[in-house]
């Protein structure tokens, strides 16, 4: 079985959750690692995602000890579409007359 892993980096501007995952995720840039599988017996090149790693950052209370958890990338793309749509359409405001 031939094991390939793409690596990207995702950002949030607001606090968000992610799937099943129950603590509010603060605003930032995380990285993203998905393995997938070679499709064996078939005429092209073909992969089959078998997971997705979201890595958290170590927190300052705790350094050095960080936290990875497998997400469904559809979880994974929703927080990111709720994170862009939670900043459209919003524009400074003036002060009052």
């Amino acid at each position: 079985m031939t094991v390939r892993t793409s690596k990207k980096t995702v950002t949030f501007a607001h606090p968000f959750t992610l799937g099943d995952f129950e603590e509010v995720l603060q605003p930032g840039t995380y990285t993203v690692e998905t393995d997938e599988e070679r499709l064996d017996g078939v005429s092209f090149e073909a992969y089959r995602r078998v997971q997705t790693l979201f890595h958290l950052p170590a927190t300052p209370g705790t350094p050095g000890l960080s936290q990875t958890l497998t997400v469904d990338p559809d979880d994974l793309e929703a927080a990111l579409a709720r994170d862009a749509a939670s900043g459209a359409g919003l524009t400074p405001r003036g002060g009052c007359d």
